[in-house]
């Protein structure tokens, strides 16, 4: 019973266990493994995605910017190749520097405001400008008339029209750089009540305005008609030489073009009848708006004054007409015009003038070369007939 026992426990355990858990452990690792490979490739894809859309934007917004650049640049260099006197083109800053941050507002039309400025020429010398500030909001067209009075201007030159001096246009930015005139516009020279300009240089501006028309009608290589004159758009310099301003809405015809169509254009008071019938456009519109800007200059009043007591002056040409027909011609003059007064031949001439320039047939009209030869009393006038239809242009 003493005898100790030795005693052995067998166990059988199956061949194949451990490497059926090695198996399960491989396919756990190979499906984590397909599981990052298919993350990682999709990670990469969106990247390489990204980076080319990223690419693609670029290359796209550099051809944009480069093609508008060029466009810009092509503008420009068609508005320079247009003009004889080679306007440069401005940057804003140096408008904005010069005229003082747009603070000096020295006038202001239905196309924009201008301002006064200065700008340096050589080392000491500084020039006074004007620089038109073109409101893009108001204007139906700002693109088109910013280039109508660019390239009409551009291919003038004559002591009677504005000189332009350089512009800018860029973004939503539209200005014209003129040469100043110290004088003002006509309608303020004539209207500003402190002055009283003599009748001397009353007939001399009539004349200059004319011959400027001329120009623009039978001397330029492409017919002008400018479809917008009126005192406001004519300015004076200096020795009071008058300049026509303001082309935006000019019309620039072909060579063997004698009319157009268009919408109307001009300014109450001064517009032809023709404009409100859809009639065909010619030169002579503008023929019948210096005709009423000459009845202003004589008479140093405006076309329509309705603070005038007596009903039979307050339009004009009407009054004007009536004193002429009967003899009284000298009621039409400012009371303190002796010198006028002492001209009645003139004072007639440039009457009979402007009665014929305001006929409500446009063949009526005289031709702006005609014009100046009748105010120069190079030739005679005949009696004009009554010019009945003015009324329907200023209602």
């Amino acid at each position: 019973m003493g005898e100790s026992v030795d005693r052995t426990l067998l166990l059988k355990v199956p061949k194949n266990n451990s490497t059926q858990l090695q198996a399960h452990e491989d396919d756990g690792w190979k499906k984590d493994k397909r599981v990052w490979i298919l993350s990682g490739s999709l990670l990469l894809g969106s990247s390489v995605f990204v980076n080319v859309l990223l690419i693609l934007i670029v290359i796209l917004g550099t051809h944009y910017y480069q093609k508008k650049n060029m466009k810009r640049i092509s503008q420009q260099q068609t508005y320079m190749s247009a003009m004889g006197q080679s306007p440069r083109p401005f940057t804003y800053k140096e408008l904005e520097s010069a005229t003082n941050e747009f603070r000096d507002e020295v006038g202001r039309g239905g196309s924009g405001v201008v301002y006064k400025g200065y700008i340096h020429q050589h080392e000491q010398e500084t020039m006074c400008i004007a620089v038109k500030k073109m409101d893009t909001q108001v204007l139906s067209d700002p693109d088109k008339e910013f280039t109508t009075e660019v390239q009409t201007i551009g291919q003038t030159f004559h002591r009677n029209l504005v000189r332009l001096l350089g512009f800018y246009n860029e973004g939503p930015h539209r200005l014209l750089v003129f040469e100043f005139m110290n004088n003002g516009s006509l309608n303020s020279w004539l209207l500003n009540g402190t002055t009283k300009p003599s009748w001397n240089q009353r007939f001399q501006v009539a004349l200059g305005i004319a011959r400027g028309l001329l120009y623009l009608h039978e001397e330029c290589s492409t017919q002008i008609i400018h479809c917008d004159m009126k005192p406001q758009n004519i300015l004076l310099d200096d020795y009071l030489t008058p300049k026509i301003s303001d082309f935006g809405l000019a019309k620039l015809l072909k060579t063997d073009q004698t009319r157009t169509n268009t919408g109307i254009r001009g300014t109450k008071g001064y517009v032809a009848p023709e404009w409100f019938k859809n009639a065909g456009i010619t030169s002579k519109v503008d023929v019948y708006s210096f005709g009423v800007i000459l009845l202003e200059i004589v008479c140093c009043r405006r076309n329509v004054d309705q603070d005038i007591e007596d009903e039979e002056q307050v339009v004009l040409a009407y009054w004007v007409n009536d004193c002429y027909r009967e003899g009284r011609l000298g009621l039409v003059l400012p009371t303190w015009d002796e010198e006028a007064a002492r001209d009645m031949r003139r004072i007639e001439r440039f009457v009979k003038v402007a009665l014929w320039c305001i006929q409500e047939e446009p063949s009526l009209r005289p031709t702006m070369l005609k014009v100046t030869q009748m105010l120069d009393g190079a030739v005679d006038i005949p009696i004009p007939p009554d010019p009945s239809s003015y009324i329907s242009s200023i209602q």
